[in-house]
């Protein structure tokens, strides 16, 4: 397991290979003629390939695999869930360990950018037709580049003031710095992709493009907390909201001294994380069930027990109480033991229980599941000349599995503007 770094906020909290450590860990790679690594990576980032490439000297050419196949490839090396994809997979489990590919696939995108490789390039003829990306997230940054690869003009509206969207907002830089983030968006801009910021996208705003890609993410908060006592109290956040104020306001941020995260998943450590890291004194996460029932990584769990954050489990919160306008204390309940109770003294409540889709049909006629609110899609098309991929489809997953769904909706696109003929 890699060795924890402590650090601040804005420090990274793992450290990364050097160049004797990454070429020693390479040499490791058995060098697979059918590398079951690779197979194992849904945006098809070729982990057997660029390990390759590093064992034999050859960082340029593993930067180049990585960018060619997955545009996000320093973001996907920082969060990617290794252990349940590529390094799952690794033929090395049966004899040792697992190859560390997340750590090789960021030292040689550190190594892209040390070095100023250029790793990727667009054909200067474009090709006839305009297409537009909704949201600036990973699916739609990976359905830009793929489509300007190709040769088209792509334009992405972004209504924030930069692009990423849960990279850039969503995750603490402890464990996904921004230099990161802003150097794999400029590989996507060094495309000849166009972006527009602080746009909230209207219907008549797509009519004049060709092709439409909808990769809005969820950013509608999804309160399990209907009808809690207490929730309009100030101190009382959704994470995403608590994650966007740390990562916008950074050191005017106040996190509260004794804060309160509820969920399992990665959001709730990174929003626990985030809370210790900017000055919070006592930070726990609550979570209704078992700690192997909690979908979040072990090893960010791990990282955020290192930091003195606690985690109790088997209770779920039922109210809040405090003065007319601030949080003083939250009440929480068995869930399963229904006879127990516990009260935690907070003055910041994060809930970190998922968030919604915004109803897109607003702005384009696609078909929505009635329950989510979620777009259909068949093979990343949702209608005509419309298409849809990441969150906003798939209900919330990982950032390489929206990155494979916007690399499968440009192949659709391209294929669509082709059989249409675009002039």
């Amino acid at each position: 397991m890699s060795k924890i770094v402590k650090g601040k906020y804005t420090a990274d909290a793992v450290a990364g290979f050097t160049h004797r450590t990454a070429m020693e860990e390479a040499a490791r790679c058995l060098l697979c003629h059918d590398a079951p690594c690779s197979q194992g990576c849904p945006a098809g980032t070729d982990p057997g390939k660029f390990i390759r490439s590093i064992r034999f000297r050859n960082v340029k050419g593993a930067a180049e695999t990585i960018r060619e196949n997955n545009v996000l490839g320093g973001s996907c090396a920082r969060v990617c869930p290794y252990d349940n994809l590529c390094e799952e997979a690794c033929s090395r489990c049966g004899i040792d360990r697992p190859i560390e590919i997340g750590k090789l696939q960021r030292y040689a995108i550190e190594q892209e950018k040390l070095f100023k490789m250029k790793t990727l390039q667009a054909p200067k003829t474009k090709k006839p037709g305009k297409v537009a990306c909704v949201g600036a997230g990973p699916a739609s940054l990976a359905c830009a580049a793929e489509l300007a690869k190709a040769g088209y003009r792509v334009t992405i509206f972004e209504r924030e003031a930069k692009a990423g969207g849960v990279l850039t907002y969503g995750i603490t830089p402890a464990r996904l710095p921004q230099a990161v983030v802003d150097h794999d968006i400029a590989q996507v801009r060094g495309l000849g992709v166009k972006f527009v910021y602080n746009k909230e996208v209207k219907a008549a705003d797509l009519e004049d493009f060709d092709a439409v890609f909808i990769g809005a993410g969820l950013w509608k908060p999804s309160l399990s907390n209907h009808g809690f006592k207490g929730a309009h109290l100030k101190g009382v956040y959704t994470a995403i909201d608590f994650l966007k104020e740390a990562r916008t306001k950074k050191k005017d941020f106040d996190p509260g001294k004794r804060v309160i995260v509820i969920g399992g998943g990665d959001v709730a450590v990174d929003s626990a994380v985030t809370a210790k890291l900017l000055g919070a004194e006592d930070v726990r996460i609550l979570y209704r069930r078992t700690i192997e029932e909690a979908p979040a990584n072990i090893n960010e769990f791990q990282y955020a027990l290192s930091l003195g954050i606690g985690i109790t489990t088997g209770l779920y919160p039922v109210a809040a109480e405090g003065t007319k306008t601030r949080l003083k204390a939250v009440k929480a309940k068995g869930f399963y033991d229904k006879a127990a109770s516990a009260e935690f003294s907070a003055d910041t409540l994060v809930f970190a229980t998922g968030q919604q889709p915004e109803d897109m049909s607003k702005i384009a006629p696609v078909k929505l599941d009635p329950k989510k609110g979620l777009i259909k899609v068949s093979k990343g098309k949702a209608g005509d000349k419309f298409f849809a991929g990441g969150d906003i489809v798939n209900g919330g997953k990982t950032v390489v599995e929206a990155v494979a769904e916007g690399k499968e909706a440009a192949a659709a696109m391209i294929d669509y503007l082709e059989k249409k003929g675009v002039k």
